[in-house]
């Protein structure tokens, strides 16, 4: 099992997102994660999606995702050749003798304490998946109430390969 990252430019329509989970859903294949957003040009979003799956699959996914009428250009996010980011928002149960703990983990990683109730804080973490991986390991003596993450998203280094549309 391999895990590839494709980065899709789409026509910015209603129901592309819909397509393109149901190409998945409907052959079978899992989606790890999903982020989409509009870029600076509002006629068009760009979509990562992270799968796993052997060659054959993988290979087969980027030929049917090539097919949608919406997608007007797919290309894999290479490790070696890309910068990915996640986001990564998390609520800890904390009172006043543990909060100075998860403030002092957070600042280590570069966190930004965002909330803080009288009973619990909420910490935004942005970063690589191995990065945000291990600033939740560092909070496991404390109680992890909820956590959102958004999935990676992901751009080629360089100029080279932007695409354009007039």
């Amino acid at each position: 099992m391999h895990r590839k990252v494709f980065q899709l430019l789409v026509d910015n329509t209603s129901g592309v997102l819909s397509r393109i989970s149901g190409l998945f859903s409907r052959r079978g294949y899992n989606i790890e994660s999903i982020t989409a957003g509009v870029t600076a040009d509002p006629r068009f979003t760009r979509i990562t999606i992270v799968a796993d799956g052997d060659d054959d699959i993988l290979e087969q996914i980027e030929k049917q995702l090539r097919k949608l009428v919406d997608v007007r250009d797919i290309r894999e996010l290479e490790p070696d050749n890309s910068v990915y980011r996640e986001l990564c928002l998390i609520k800890v149960e904390v009172d006043a003798t543990k909060r100075q703990g998860v403030i002092s983990v957070a600042d280590i990683f570069r966190g930004k304490i965002i909330d803080v109730a009288a009973d619990s804080l909420i910490v935004e973490v942005t970063g690589n998946q191995s990065k945000i991986e291990a600033f939740i390991n560092l909070l496991s003596d404390y109680r992890i109430l909820e956590i959102a993450r958004t999935g990676i998203a992901g751009l080629q280094r360089g100029s080279d390969n932007v695409v354009w549309f007039d």
